[in-house]
């Protein structure tokens, strides 16, 4: 029912997530960036709590393979959800239960980590893992995060375009923050943009970005 993309920028210092499904207000439920210790995305019947369970486990010094194989341990659902870890180092993991609608799987390399479910099939994480790997240099905003936040949208778009959420779209939400040693609440975030019920969300959402950081 969604798909979504965690992934850092060290040259830049940046952390940042991408997500989007054919759900509304996928923004409010999938994503969350801790500038201090990283990213996690849970999905499918999605389990909210599980987002502050990895975040507090990353403060606590878990790694994000410990924390992905914690899960069963923490959610008697487990089966039905799918959860992904990114830290502020680039270490990933990510774990899809037995019972997520199918096509459901993750991709996962240092620095990025892509997982979705009820995808119109694995070839939409395989776009998206290689539109971001050749991306690093794009992008037409001067500020790194603006930089940053579009190479997450068009890692989405390239999803979408290969067959996204086999239902369709309706929302969309970006998260891009400068990795800090500082624990906030909320978030110091640099990006935080939503489209929660949209026919084009991904392309709203390149809009705000254009209206944030591009010239005025």
């Amino acid at each position: 029912m969604t798909y979504t993309v965690l992934a850092i920028d060290p040259r830049s210092q940046l952390i940042g997530a991408a997500t989007a499904s054919y759900s509304l207000a996928v923004g409010n439920a999938v994503i969350a960036v801790a500038p201090d210790v990283g990213a996690v995305a849970s999905q499918a019947y999605t389990n909210r709590r599980l987002r502050a369970r990895c975040i507090d486990g990353l403060r606590n010094g878990m790694s994000p393979q410990h924390l992905t194989d914690t899960i069963p341990a923490w959610d008697p659902g487990h089966t039905h959800r799918q959860v992904a870890v990114i830290d502020r180092n680039g270490r990933t993991s990510a774990v899809t239960g037995s019972a997520c609608s199918a096509w459901a799987g993750e991709a996962e390399e240092p620095g990025m980590v892509t997982i979705g479910n009820l995808l119109a099939g694995p070839e939409v994480l395989t776009v998206m893992r290689t539109v971001f790997k050749e991306s690093a240099d794009a992008g037409t905003f001067d500020d790194p995060a603006g930089r940053f936040a579009s190479r997450l949208l068009d890692t989405m778009s390239a999803g979408e375009r290969a067959g996204g959420d086999a239902r369709g779209r309706q929302s969309a939400a970006v998260q891009v923050a400068h990795m800090s040693s500082t624990r906030d609440w909320p978030p110091a975030l640099a990006v935080d943009l939503r489209a929660d019920n949209s026919r084009d969300p991904l392309a709203d959402l390149g809009e705000a970005l254009q209206l944030q950081f591009g010239p005025h």
